[in-house]
């Protein structure tokens, strides 16, 4: 078998990268991945996949071996990327790089995935369980993970073990990243700057609801990580009017279900005090819940774990590290199923416009990728 992928990989350098262009070059922000979808549905078939489908959240799904089986073990790579265009990227290249926005993040791992799933398929390859292949919508920003969350829904009770490729093999993610984050709307009395001076300004008042809220004191529970931010602010009408209306975007982050809840708690209280107030008027919008980790099977997580970093240690000829992420893991984390976030790529600038993927690198993220899939394949 080792003779076996070691050619294919070899073989099918030059389709890899055809998948990782043609891939690049369909749209999928958030919410907008059906294109992403539709194309992955018509290539596996063309592999000899059966049963695929699209579910509800624009998920593209390959079970095997799932019907009447509660024992499944899920592959994903997610298809959606960060930024909000609709209009197709350009794939451009020199010697040692790829670049696009969204190359490595997640578009890399998604065509490795596929590429060992069509190894599957062509030799024939016997699950040991049922296994879902799953190219996922929805898993940056405020697609707020409901990919997953409409995927775990869907096969409730039946997943047992969770794999994710997304990120560097420099590193492996089994914990992970709980947010809240929350639209805040401000609305006072305003008015003319000079004549209606002493009014009460949305601006001003929101100001002041920012300020409290840096002011929190961070749980400092061991072996823990916490952390918020105001991303963006807006409001106002003119530099000559008070403002009536204001608003904001906030989170807070957590790596613990109890800090989490301690930040979820002070962020009610404090609004609650600044409407008792009566200054101005403070409406909470939820944009997006990513859940914490609860208690798993911890000696099944960390064999898990160990697996990862023994195949990207082994393959790369460098340390992976354990680091704690906000991904598609968070889901299965939540509802105790073992989960670990798999890196199989190297590259930068993830999240930026100059985005760019080692081309040497993708080899490599496939001989991980084998090791982790093929474990469950006889």
């Amino acid at each position: 078998m080792e003779t076996l992928i070691k050619n294919y990989i070899e073989n099918s350098i030059d389709e890899l990268h055809s998948l990782l262009k043609t891939l690049v070059e369909i749209p999928a922000p958030s919410h907008h991945e059906e294109k992403r979808a539709e194309f992955i549905k018509s290539w596996l078939e063309n592999q000899g996949a059966k049963g695929v489908y699209i579910d509800d959240a624009k998920n593209c799904i390959y079970p095997i071996n799932c019907e009447g089986n509660n024992d499944i073990v899920v592959f994903a790579a997610h298809t959606d990327t960060v930024f909000p265009d609709t209009t197709p990227f350009e794939l451009k290249s020199d010697d040692k790089y790829f670049y696009a926005p969204g190359v490595c993040d997640d578009t890399s791992s998604l065509s490795i995935m596929l590429m060992v799933t069509k190894f599957i398929i062509k030799n024939n390859l016997k699950p040991k369980c049922g296994i879902l292949v799953v190219a996922n919508a929805c898993e940056e920003g405020l697609g707020n993970l409901e990919g997953t969350k409409q995927l775990m829904k869907d096969y409730k009770g039946r997943v047992k073990k969770f794999f994710t490729f997304d990120g560097n093999y420099s590193h492996v993610a089994p914990r992970c990243v709980g947010s809240h984050r929350y639209e805040v709307v401000c609305e006072a009395e305003g008015g003319h700057s000079f004549g209606a001076f002493g009014n009460e300004s949305a601006i001003h008042n929101l100001a002041k609801l920012i300020t409290e809220l840096y002011s929190v004191e961070i749980p400092k529970k061991p072996n823990t990580k916490t952390t918020y931010n105001v991303g963006i602010i807006e409001g106002g009408t003119s530099v000559n009017t008070i403002a009536q209306k204001a608003k904001m975007l906030y989170e807070y982050r957590s790596d613990d279900v109890d800090c989490l809840k301690y930040m979820q708690d002070f962020f009610n209280s404090t609004v609650e005090k600044f409407n008792r107030e009566g200054k101005a008027n403070f409406t909470v919008n939820t944009v997006g819940i990513r859940p914490c980790g609860e208690k798993v099977d911890q000696a099944v997580l960390d064999a898990m774990t160990e697996r990862v970093i023994s195949s990207c240690e082994k393959h790369t000829n460098k340390p992976c590290t354990k680091v704690t992420m906000s991904t598609d893991c968070n889901i299965p984390l939540s509802q105790g199923i073992p989960a670990v976030c798999v890196g199989i790529y190297d590259g930068d600038g993830e999240h930026r416009r100059e985005e760019r993927l080692l081309k040497a690198s993708m080899p490599i993220g496939m001989n991980i990728c084998f090791d982790i899939m093929l474990d469950y394949f006889n």
